[in-house]
């Protein structure tokens, strides 16, 4: 399944864990506390609060912000402070930026071989680097 980590809309990925998982209306939204037209606006939401997108996750044992995550990874402009030192004394937590996902490896991959881009213009685009790009290539090709 292809994934549009250009275009989230929250709701319906949620609207669709709600399906896969089978989880009742009622159970919804007793641990909500919300009416059933409450829940049906919740899926058609392109964004929500981050406390519900929580309640959210817990609910259906999903992290519904790696798909953020994901787009940053995808989508985020060039941090020019890359070739600069880390801000030192953050009080928040650091994180590694290139973490791919299967998804993400696949949406890559996908790019290439229905040849919509090139692998250099994925390196570029997407800022993945070449040896990575090649790994995959050659792991994910000799799997199907």
């Amino acid at each position: 399944m292809k994934f549009n980590f250009k275009e989230i809309y929250i709701g319906e990925c949620i609207r669709k864990r709600v399906e896969d998982t089978g989880i009742s209306m009622v159970r919804i939204c007793n641990f909500h506390q919300a009416t059933e037209d409450e829940i049906d606006t919740m899926y058609k939401q392109k964004s929500m609060d981050t406390e519900v997108l929580l309640r959210w996750c817990k609910l259906l044992e999903y992290d519904f912000f790696r798909i953020y995550c994901q787009h940053l990874i995808l989508f985020s402009p060039e941090n020019k402070s890359d070739t600069l030192e880390p801000i030192k004394g953050t009080s928040l937590p650091e994180f590694r930026k290139k973490l791919y996902t299967r998804q993400v490896i696949d949406f890559i991959l996908e790019l290439i071989n229905t040849r919509q881009k090139t692998k250099l213009q994925i390196i570029e685009e997407y800022r993945i680097p070449k040896t990575t790009l090649y790994k995959w290539i050659s792991k994910y090709s000799e799997m199907e």
